[in-house]
């Protein structure tokens, strides 16, 4: 039976002044909304931003804060989507239409219950769906693009407090925007996506060294379904993943292994190393060492969710950009010198997926075959140096980045790498002439 879609009662929003202070998950980003409010349903939001609007308030609606952006910052209206939750089925559409406020990690476990998945996800599961959309969340994969990519329709508050409804026949101009909408156009309510029977993904993780893995780059790619590649720096180390598609049998991680592998050594392990190399930088190096030799090789085949996603208990900031796919490994290897000529000590591997264009206008990979390289330090360790190094080889690569991860890019250089920036901020102007969902990391990527 479908898990039903959170419905309130009431007529108001209960918005209410809010004393404390929001952060994100990084501690990167920090916020006092002047109120606060909790709404039960579309029809309850839509009251809530039409009071703040006449009341020449800023409303912006927030997740679980995996962003590492001030996207979601405001101080006006915070609305929390923690009651539009729920989520529908439908087995003969082949969709799922999901609450805004639902996680991730929720809709997975109730879709593999009705026998249904995604066809591609990132690699965690804690942030809701609208959050996650919003900002442009992905995974890997040769074919199957973003969580974006899958919606096929939405709906949303517009400024005016309007619902709006739109799919690729209803509102298609606003569909092409809204599905990576920054919260620029309006407050999602609800999302659905295209879905299909739950399937078995093998994964085969093993160590490759940085020469073979980037000379053969496009080799792996194409070979595998889902590939992607994390690179130690400070060695000549990588961990490479594969997962396919398999008739099965099922063979799941074992319970004991799993936890040596996901908790202990990816988890425990890895949060003393960093602990210790933030405390004596001179130390990373060897600790990179030993790090990517301490996860071996293994193979395992279980249900997409359970493959594709995995704990991640670490804090760090991050920055990801998206560079055409023939650029990645000269960019990668040109990050590699820097890091190796740089007194910079990294104690966290480099990430490395793909993903095939799509037609999102603000999508990282929009029209064109796109890789990704992120950037990652652990929480409280100083960023800036080794992310503007990052930042000036991914750049020159016409590089995009990630809408939720730390960059410091701006409108103008927006509107020269997205050929569709024009049409989304056109767009914007109509749908909210006020700014009513603006905020300062909007006015700084999008203009005012």
């Amino acid at each position: 039976m479908d898990e039903q879609q959170t419905q309130g009662t009431r007529t108001a929003s209960p918005v209410r002044t809010r004393n404390g202070t929001w952060r994100n998950w990084a501690g990167t980003v920090a916020a006092r909304p002047a109120r606060e409010t909790v709404p039960a349903s579309a029809a309850e939001l839509a009251g809530a931003v039409r009071d703040a609007a006449a009341h020449g308030m800023r409303v912006k609606a927030v997740g679980t804060g995996h962003s590492f952006t001030a996207a979601a910052a405001t101080d006006g209206l915070l609305i929390r989507p923690d009651l539009l939750t729920g989520i529908q089925t439908d087995h003969e559409a082949g969709t799922v239409t999901v609450a805004a406020g639902t996680p991730l990690k929720r809709l997975n476990v109730a879709l593999a219950r009705e026998g249904l998945s995604l066809t591609n996800m990132g690699d965690i599961m804690e942030q809701t769906v609208a959050g996650a959309t919003s900002t442009g969340t992905h995974g890997t994969g040769r074919a199957s693009a973003s969580l974006s990519a899958q919606i096929t329709a939405l709906e949303m508050v517009t400024a005016d407090g309007s619902l709006l409804s739109c799919s690729r026949e209803q509102n298609p101009e606003l569909f092409a925007a809204a599905r990576i909408g920054l919260g620029a156009l309006g407050v999602i309510t609800s999302l659905t996506f295209a879905v299909e029977p739950v399937f078995l993904l093998r994964a085969r993780e093993e160590p490759m060294g940085f020469d073979q893995v980037t000379a053969e780059f496009d080799q792996l790619v194409a070979e595998n379904e889902h590939f992607e590649f994390y690179w130690f720096p400070h060695t000549g180390n990588c961990s490479t993943k594969r997962n396919n598609r398999t008739a099965g049998p099922a063979a799941p991680v074992g319970r004991l292994s799993g936890w040596f592998e996901d908790e202990f050594l990816s988890n425990g392990v890895f949060q003393a190393a960093n602990t210790v190399g933030r405390a004596v930088p001179a130390a990373i190096p060897s600790l990179a060492r030993l790090s990517s030799r301490a996860l071996s090789a293994r193979t395992y085949t279980d249900i997409p969710y359970k493959v594709f996603t995995s704990p991640r208990r670490v804090r760090f900031v991050e920055m990801e950009y998206a560079v055409p796919r023939e650029a990645l490994v000269p960019a990668l290897r040109e990050l590699r010198a820097t890091v190796d000529r740089s007194p910079l000590r990294v104690s966290f591997p480099v990430e490395v997926r793909t993903a095939p264009a799509d037609d999102i206008a603000l999508s990282t990979a929009s029209g064109r075959e796109t890789a990704y390289i992120a950037v990652h330090l652990y929480k409280g360790t100083p960023y800036q140096a080794y992310f503007t190094a990052a930042e000036r080889i991914f750049t020159a690569h016409e590089g995009r980045p990630h809408w939720g991860k730390i960059h410091t890019r701006d409108a103008e250089y927006f509107a020269e790498v997205y050929p569709r920036f024009a049409e989304f901020t056109a767009l914007r102007d109509r749908l909210d002439p006020d700014r009513v969902f603006g905020n300062d990391y909007l006015r700084r990527v999008l203009g005012d």
